[in-house]
């Protein structure tokens, strides 16, 4: 590698280089300055977050570095900024929580940090290594962060469940990226597909066929755990309800993006002539998903099992656009994990906000009548459920009626069908909820942890949820410019 290609990786991974660090620097911080406030690491995370973005606006676009292992297009700096921003909510959420859980440590920002650039890296890596070092970044820090609660078994525990799994999980993946070096000779993403160009074809010999059936079972099964696919979704909801709730709110929509934004990379783009492989494989693990989620999730009594599971049933729904064309499936996928994001960590945060000093309030029977006492935070809670039922006028509606709109286009109308049928299902258990606020008579008194901080994150979340119901225009506009 010369000065050139090494100056040019470089300035290609500025925003990757900074969030590193500032998270280096935030580690060795309190060995500095011991008295240093945990607040301070919080609001400095921020400005490293705010920093990366602008070295993504002039960082000119189609960059490719590192050996072709990395690119900077405009599909990857749009996800990066869905993170920036996602990223930088849950801390502000964070912030009054861990005072709440008086836990003063200022790894936590650290970690969300190095998780942020493990997201970064997945969704610019070209080639499976750099993928996986990008997925191994995430779970590294994200399995910290979930037992950070030490003190409290269900913490310890969701982390301990969490490690062992996706300990697993990684080996099942690199045996997978084996498999394909072994049938191709690379690693490459596009040098793969060049490879296997005519396999999976009337023109492809029955050796190819096994080989690639068998590395893209692997890798689906090292993918699908990261993104909890039935069946290696087991780790989820023992892990959303140990882990802080911003933890489980970050889990929620940042390393699950990033877990679709490779899937839609490596086989919606690089293998996608071999489609009629991956495909029925796809499609068994999609309607499993989205039928476990939705059917699990209505015997569920505490609220953040049951998210869980609806998160389940949401990947479910959304791998069905990948058996839409390449073009269709990537914009109707994009606008479902743009309107899922901010609906969900709006959820959550609800979730937070009713917590108090002696109760975590996560039994659904908790928000009995909450109507009567905080009626501004019952709607809003409201406004979320429904959006993720898929009930108009939300972003939910949007993104579930374009994903049905793209397989109707594309004659899977059984599956259409099956999509609207579990569509409703869904929308029973988060009915439910919104029945036990505003039908129920209240159970005891609320105290909501307000600050202003959680004033900014519910402000944000429902106004693009509900901005993206009323007026998608602007954000499908973005998306159809992208480059899948």
């Amino acid at each position: 590698m010369d000065i050139t290609a090494i100056l040019q990786s470089i300035y290609a991974s500025s925003a990757e280089l900074i969030l590193l660090a500032f998270a280096c620097g935030l580690l060795l911080a309190p060995l500095v300055s011991p008295n240093i406030n945990t607040e301070v690491i919080a609001y400095l995370s921020i400005l490293a977050i705010i920093l990366a973005a602008v070295a993504n606006a002039y960082t000119p676009q189609g960059m490719s570095s590192f050996n072709e292992m990395f690119i900077l297009d405009s599909s990857a700096l749009f996800f990066k900024h869905l993170f920036y921003l996602t990223t930088i909510l849950v801390i502000l959420l964070s912030i009054g929580y861990l005072k709440l859980k008086h836990n003063r440590h200022s790894e936590y920002y650290v970690f969300l940090l190095f998780a942020l650039c493990g997201m970064m890296l997945m969704v610019s890596g070209t080639d499976l290594l750099s993928v996986y070092v990008g997925i191994e970044l995430v779970a590294l820090a994200t399995y910290i962060l979930t037992g950070f609660l030490r003190h409290q078994t269900d913490s310890t525990e969701a982390a301990l469940k969490y490690v062992i799994l996706g300990a697993l999980s990684s080996a099942i993946l690199l045996y997978g990226i084996s498999l394909f070096y072994g049938l191709t000779g690379t690693t490459q993403l596009q040098h793969i597909a060049t490879a296997l160009s005519g396999t999976g074809s009337t023109e492809g010999t029955k050796l190819d066929n096994t080989g690639l059936i068998l590395a893209t079972a692997f890798l689906l099964a090292g993918f699908g755990f990261k993104v909890a696919a039935v069946p290696f979704h087991m780790w989820q909801p023992d892990v959303y309800q140990g882990a802080p709730t911003p933890i489980t709110a970050f889990l929620s929509v940042g390393p699950k993006i990033a877990g679709i934004a490779v899937l839609m990379r490596v086989f919606m783009v690089s293998f996608a002539e071999q489609q009629v492989i991956w495909g029925q494989l796809l499609t068994a693990i999609a309607i499993a998903t989205m039928v476990t989620g939705s059917l699990v999730a209505l015997v569920q009594s505490n609220i953040k099992r049951l998210l869980a599971y609806s998160s389940i049933s949401h990947v479910g729904f959304i791998l069905l656009g990948f058996l839409t064309s390449t073009t269709d499936g990537f914009y109707t996928i994009v606008f479902y994990l743009s309107a899922y994001a901010f609906m969900n960590l709006g959820a959550f945060t609800i979730i937070i906000a009713l917590y108090s000093s002696n109760k975590d309030n996560e039994d659904i029977d908790d928000y009995s009548g909450l109507v009567h006492r905080r009626p501004w935070l019952a709607t809003i809670m409201a406004l979320f459920l429904f959006s993720l039922a898929g009930i108009p006028p939300t972003a939910g509606f949007i993104a579930k009626f374009n994903i049905i709109v793209a397989l109707l286009s594309h004659q899977h109308t059984a599956l259409a069908i099956l999509a609207v049928i579990f569509s409703v299902v869904s929308a029973y258990y988060y009915i439910r909820i919104v029945l036990v606020m505003f039908m129920k008579p209240a159970k005891h008194k609320f105290a909501p942890a307000y600050s202003v901080h959680l004033v900014i994150v519910l402000a944000t979340t429902t106004t693009i949820t509900l901005g993206l119901g009323l007026y998608p225009a602007p954000l499908i506009d973005i998306i159809h410019h992208l480059s899948p």
